[in-house]
C-alpha cells in the first residue's frame, strides 16, 4: 500500500481537560490523540503540520470546505455588527433573513422557522410541536400522545430524540428515562429483517407498514424518519418509494410526517433536501449540520402554516410553544448560513453533484468486490462500505476485533479522515470534493480494507 505519510507526536488526551463524545476514554491514555490545528480546502492540518483529506466533513457538517473566503467575510461582517441578540421579544435581521431563504429552498408547503442549535434540539423541538398541536385540538385528538419511528433510527441524544431512536447501542441505558414510542423495522436492504433478497423485497417491506398505521392512528400523532438514508444506523439506503408510501400512509391516518433530514439536507444525498426526491412535503422539517456551511452551530425546524396557526389565540389562552434556547436565531451562525447558502447558487453545487456522484460509484465498485466488503451502499455522495467476516453469510466481525476502527486508523496514517460506525467505513465528503480527491479517498479506503481483511 506504499509507505505511511503522516507522522504525530504523542499528545495523550488523558492529559487534557475534554471528555470526548463517543469515546472511551480510558483508550487515550496511551493512544496519541490527534490535535487540528488550521483547515483549508477540503483538508485539515494537525499541529505538526500534516495534511488530511476531509473524507466526512467533520462528522458530515462542512459543505464548501474549510477556511472558505465567502463565508469568513459574511461572519466578519456580522461580528462588525452585532454577534447575538435574543430572538425572545424581538428580533434580528440576519435571522428573518435566512428564514424568509429558507422558505424559499424548502420543499413547497413549508412556511414557518424555529430555530435552534443543533440537530438534538431541532427534533426535540420537531417533537414538541407534533404533540402539543393535537393536544391543542382537543377532544378525541388528546389521545394522539406516541410516535411512530424505525427501528435503528438516531435523531440526537437529548432525551426525546433518544426516545425515537433506535440504536441499542446508544440509547438502551436511558431506557428508564424515555417515552414509548412504536416502532418500524427499518427497510434494512443487505440485512431484511424479512429475510428477503435486496431488489426482491420491496412491496413486501412497504406492505408492513400499514397495518401499524392503521392500529396506531388514533394513539400517535406523528412518524419520524431520516429520509431515504439513515446515517448513524450504518448508512442504510431505503428502497425507492419508501418515503412517499410513509407521507401517503400519513395522509390517510391523519398523523404528522416529520422529516429529520438534519445530516441528508443540503445536497448531500444529490438535491438539495432528499425529500424532494419523491416529491414529499413533511409537516415538519428538522435542519442542522450543513445549514452553515459546517462553520457555526445551527438548526431550523420548519412547519406548515397550519400547524403554526394551531398554536394562535390570545395570552389567555396559552398556547403559545413555549420552548427556546439562549442563542436561538443567533445572527452569527445565521449569516454563515446565508452565505452557505448563496455559494450554492454562485458556484453551482447541486449542478456538478451528478458527476462526482457516479464517480464515487464507479470508484467503489472496485472496493465492493473485496472479500470482506459485504454491501456497499451510497445515496449520494454519501457511502458505507460494511464489513463482514464472511461474505456469504454475511457474518460480522467479532467486536473486540474493531475492524472498522482498525481500518479508519490505517487511512490516516495515509492522510485521510474518517470515522466509521462500528464496521461501517463512511464516506461523506464535503460538496466541493473534487474528482482527483475523490478518487484518493477510495484508492485509500480500498488498500487499507483490503490490507487490513486479507486472509
Amino acid at each position: 500500500m506504499g509507505k505511511a505519510t503522516v507522522r504525530v507526536r504523542a499528545r495523550r488526551g488523558a492529559d487534557d481537560a475534554i471528555w470526548y463524545p463517543f469515546t472511551q476514554m480510558r483508550e487515550l491514555e496511551t493512544k496519541p490523540q490527534l490535535v487540528i490545528e488550521r483547515g483549508e480546502g477540503n483538508y485539515l492540518f494537525d499541529l505538526d503540520g500534516n495534511k488530511y483529506l476531509d473524507a466526512v466533513s467533520s462528522l458530515w457538517t462542512n459543505v464548501h470546505g474549510h477556511n472558505r473566503p465567502e463565508l469568513n467575510r459574511a461572519v466578519r461582517a456580522q461580528l462588525s455588527k452585532i454577534a447575538h441578540s435574543t430572538l425572545l421579544g424581538m428580533s434580528n435581521d440576519t435571522a428573518i433573513k435566512l428564514a424568509n431563504k429558507l422558505i424559499a429552498i424548502a420543499p413547497a408547503g413549508l412556511r414557518k422557522v424555529f430555530y435552534s442549535d443543533s440537530g438534538s434540539t431541532a427534533v426535540e423541538a420537531a417533537l414538541k410541536i407534533a404533540y402539543q398541536y393535537f393536544q391543542q385540538k382537543g377532544g378525541a385528538f388528546k389521545k394522539k400522545r406516541r410516535f411512530i419511528s424505525l427501528e435503528q433510527a438516531y435523531h440526537g441524544d437529548t432525551l426525546g430524540s433518544v426516545s425515537v431512536g433506535g440504536i441499542d447501542l446508544f440509547h438502551e441505558v436511558y431506557q428508564a428515562l424515555l417515552f414509548d414510542t412504536v416502532k418500524l423495522p427499518s427497510p434494512h436492504c443487505y440485512r431484511c429483517p424479512y429475510g428477503r433478497e435486496p431488489g426482491s423485497c420491496a412491496k413486501f417491506c412497504f406492505g408492513e407498514l400499514e397495518p401499524v398505521f392503521k392500529r396506531y392512528k388514533d394513539e400517535c400523532c406523528a412518524v419520524i424518519l431520516e429520509p431515504l438514508v439513515q446515517g448513524a444506523a450504518g448508512i442504510l439506503v431505503h428502497p425507492p418509494g419508501y418515503l412517499k408510501m410513509i407521507r401517503e400512509l400519513c395522509d390517510r391516518y391523519n398523523l404528522l410526517l416529520i422529516a429529520d433530514e438534519v445530516a441528508v439536507g443540503f445536497g448531500k444525498t444529490g438535491t438539495m433536501f432528499a425529500c424532494e426526491q419523491e416529491g414529499v412535503t413533511p409537516d415538519i422539517l428538522a435542519l442542522a449540520k450543513g445549514i452553515s456551511g459546517g462553520y457555526l452551530p445551527l438548526a431550523a425546524t420548519l412547519v406548515t402554516r397550519e400547524i403554526h396557526d394551531g398554536f394562535l389565540g390570545e395570552y389567555t389562552d396559552f398556547r403559545t410553544f413555549f420552548h427556546g434556547h439562549t442563542y436561538t436565531g443567533n445572527a452569527l451562525a445565521c449569516s454563515a448560513a446565508l452565505a452557505n447558502i448563496e455559494l450554492f447558487e454562485k458556484d453551482d453545487v447541486l449542478g456538478k453533484l451528478p458527476a462526482k456522484i457516479a464517480r464515487l460509484a464507479l470508484k467503489l465498485e472496485k472496493t465492493a468486490r473485496l472479500k470482506h466488503v459485504g454491501s456497499v451502499r451510497q445515496k449520494g455522495i454519501i457511502a458505507g462500505i460494511e464489513l463482514v467476516k464472511d461474505k456469504k453469510t454475511k457474518a460480522s466481525y467479532p467486536a473486540r476485533l474493531r475492524m472498522g476502527n482498525r481500518v479508519i486508523l490505517k487511512a490516516r496514517e495515509m492522510g485521510l479522515i474518517l470515522r466509521p460506525l462500528g464496521d461501517v467505513i463512511v464516506l461523506m465528503p464535503p460538496l466541493s470534493i473534487k474528482p482527483a480527491e475523490i478518487d484518493r479517498i477510495c484508492d485509500v479506503v480500498h488498500d487499507c480494507v483490503r490490507e487490513l481483511t486479507d486472509d
